[in-house]
């Protein structure tokens, strides 16, 4: 089976091809944005492009080169909080890179499996009496980031109508893990705890939002289910991939100073606070796992001693 990840580089990309690469004997192709591989496991074991996706010209010679079987798109502006700053670049990347990724397979004429990577927060204002947030549930984004992952959510359907083409989508929710960017909530806060214990920084970690709730998932658990959600997933389908259980911002941060090696006072700052958000957010992967059997296995607690312990070797190399 020939396999192509958009956004090998990226988090999830790296883990689902770690993923790949230990549970299948398929060829693993990555379009990248630089000349190489980050993680020194995939060297050697994938082949890497390095593809502009905005350029139409160079994704199509990509997908004419590597002829695939399955396409994982993953390549995107992920990160809410610079989806308000840069709300024109946020909405042109992810909408033009998959667009091209269509039009190439499209005109190509190849019959690749697309997996199509949207997010929880497409459901954005939730009202309390929707949760847990079934796919029927209506579409109210409230950040740039999620309208550009609702109109690649449409676009890839659209494309399955139209084309013909074998798109399933996926709203995964919350995923954080190892190796995650420290711009996120699980991270920054281990990061925080990681420069405390090594004297870097005051004993102070400062956080936003402490009472939204959130339905979070390893990382490694998503990276299974976007292989399950390709071998079983129907064409033209939509899927929310979460744990099925809210968790409190503040529980994610008392467990972390739990796990620390030395007493922390935690402060409020305005600066983290976004300007807009939801109170909770839960998902309802019925959908999912009946249609592939997928369960997450991971206990939130590991995830976040994980975390932890990545943030504490990424602060030991700092110089």
């Amino acid at each position: 089976m020939r396999a192509l990840i958009t956004g090998i580089n990226g988090f999830v990309g790296g883990h689902l091809a770690e993923h790949l690469l230990a549970t299948t004997e398929w060829q693993l192709w990555g379009i990248v944005r630089e000349m190489e591989l980050k993680l020194d496991a995939l060297r050697g074991r994938v082949t890497p492009l390095s593809v502009d996706l905005m350029d139409a010209a160079a994704v199509h010679n990509a997908l004419d080169q590597v002829q695939p079987e399955i396409v994982f798109h993953l390549a995107a502006q992920a990160h809410p909080p610079t989806s308000f700053r840069d709300p024109a670049g946020t909405l042109t990347a992810n909408i033009l890179m998959q667009l091209n990724i269509f039009e190439a397979i499209r005109t190509l004429g190849l019959a690749p499996t697309i997996l199509v990577v949207g997010t929880g927060e497409e459901y954005g204002a939730v009202q309390p009496h929707e949760l847990p947030v079934t796919e029927a549930a209506a579409l109210r984004p409230v950040s740039p980031y999620a309208v550009s992952k609702v109109t690649q959510d449409m676009l890839a359907y659209q494309y399955h109508v139209a084309h013909q083409l074998k798109t399933i989508r996926v709203r995964p929710f919350n995923h954080t893990g190892p190796r995650q960017e420290e711009r996120y909530v699980a991270t920054e806060f281990a990061q925080q705890i990681a420069r405390i214990e090594a004297g870097r920084q005051p004993p102070v970690v400062r956080v936003g939002n402490l009472e939204a709730q959130r339905d979070f998932t390893d990382v490694r658990d998503i990276a299974r289910a976007y292989q399950l959600a390709v071998e079983y997933g129907e064409p033209g389908a939509v899927y929310n991939i979460g744990s099925n259980r809210p968790t409190a911002i503040a529980t994610i941060l008392s467990i972390l100073v739990g796990l620390s090696q030395v007493p922390i006072e935690v402060q409020h700052d305005p600066e983290r606070m976004r300007p807009a958000d939801v109170p909770v957010i839960v998902c309802d992967a019925t959908r999912f796992r009946q249609q592939t059997g997928w369960e997450p296995r991971i206990p939130l607690e590991q995830t976040l001693r994980d975390i932890l312990d990545d943030l504490r070797a990424r602060v030991a190399q700092e110089p």
